[in-house]
């Protein structure tokens, strides 16, 4: 069965019952992905249009806010090259890649917090799934591959009335030694 959406309705009430047993972020983020991982969906989630991606920047798509904005379902197209700035989340996150491959460096922040040590990359592709929880979740995504890429990304909160999941935006030089 699929929401108004497209969504399959076994996503957002298994992510309603993952979220509803009020776990700490990082076990609710990994409920959440063992949910997204069986129930991700294909790239008609998006309609013809929203699959064509923006020229300018990656494209947001809210697909699902639970009413009580426990969490919000969002779609990302990214065209080839197309990046986020560096930054961390409001709260947990938990994504997964229904086309193409999104490129993601991790980040620290030095003791003196002046700059920003790599701290690790992935490339995901079609069918991984992963998630998060603040702190420690400074990354930056990029699309990695020759063609539009997808994502579906589930928010501990309702997007819809906060703006963003991004809780800050890092400036800073990213040190290589």
């Amino acid at each position: 069965m699929l929401t108004q959406t497209g969504l399959a309705q076994g996503l957002v009430v298994g992510v309603r019952d993952a979220v509803d047993l009020h776990a700490s972020w990082r076990e609710t983020a990994k409920r959440v992905a063992d949910v997204l991982a069986a129930n991700l969906p294909t790239p008609d989630v998006f309609t013809a249009d929203q699959r064509l991606g923006d020229p300018v920047d990656y494209c947001s798509h809210l697909l699902h806010a639970e009413p009580d904005g426990a969490f919000s379902v969002v779609g990302l197209v990214w065209r080839p090259g197309q990046l986020t700035p560096i930054h961390d989340h409001v709260t947990w996150c938990v994504f997964g890649v229904i086309q193409g491959a999104e490129y993601e460096e991790l980040f620290t922040l030095s003791g003196d917090g002046a700059s920003l040590l790599p701290a690790g990359k992935n490339v995901n592709g079609v069918g991984e799934v992963s998630g998060f929880a603040p702190p420690g979740d400074i990354h930056r995504v990029r699309n990695a591959s020759t063609e539009v890429a997808m994502s579906i990304h589930i928010y501990g909160t309702d997007i819809s009335r906060i703006g963003s999941s991004v809780r800050r935006c890092y400036d800073l030089p990213v040190r290589t030694s």
